[in-house]
């Protein structure tokens, strides 16, 4: 069975060589030409249209800040072979100020949503300064968001979409992953919400 880029292509030159385009030469070029214009379709790589995460970010007008700096005695995040563990981000903003509050009480599911997804910029920044280009991640692995919630608060995961969503939009499917989003009595600073994300990359760290 053909893929349906396969059968687009066939289709394409049936139409070429019924209408002989390229009769001096004969089909066999006709066809050649075609191959070679397809060879990605062909092949299922998507590198040379899909546009990088930077591009994608610059799409959404969303530029990076500096990374958080750890807060406590930790670092942002630790590679290990191709795999990089990032420590907790919270939604702080450019001016160094944090979006606080519990849900449920303070703030509501938009206003947790928002935070989450500022939460996702801060990890991306962190990434960002740990390998230089985004592009070196393949695979978004799982994503843990931790939401200040007021106990009558059950709608964590409908904040933590705020990050996911960002998360998919910048890295595509290679951003879908796993997930849990649960609440907590209280998180550091009072802020609202709390994430973590572990991510694969393309080679081991650099010494």
């Amino acid at each position: 069975m053909y893929t349906s880029k396969q059968s687009l292509v066939i289709r394409k030159y049936k139409e070429h060589r019924s209408g002989k385009p390229m009769a001096s030469h004969g089909p066999m070029l006709t066809l050649c030409c075609l191959l070679a214009m397809s060879a990605p379709f062909l092949s299922g790589d998507s590198s040379a249209r899909e546009p990088s995460p930077e591009e994608r970010l610059a799409t959404l007008g969303i530029t990076l800040p500096q990374a958080p700096s750890p807060v406590a005695n930790y670092v942002n995040g630790v590679q290990t072979g191709n795999f990089i563990f990032l420590a907790g981000k919270g939604p702080k903003r450019a001016d160094g100020s944090e979006v606080s509050g519990k849900l449920g009480k303070d703030l509501g599911i938009e206003e947790g949503y928002e935070a989450a997804r500022l939460t996702a910029i801060n990890q991306l920044a962190v990434l960002k300064a740990m390998l230089g280009d985004l592009n070196r991640v393949t695979r978004v692995v799982k994503v843990l968001g931790m939401v200040n919630s007021d106990p009558s608060f059950v709608e964590q995961p409908a904040v933590i979409n705020g990050f996911s969503d960002l998360i998919v939009e910048v890295f595509g499917e290679r951003g879908r992953h796993a997930r849990a989003a649960v609440g907590m009595a209280s998180l550091p600073r009072g802020q609202a919400v709390e994430i973590e994300m572990i991510v694969e990359v393309d080679g081991p760290e650099t010494p």
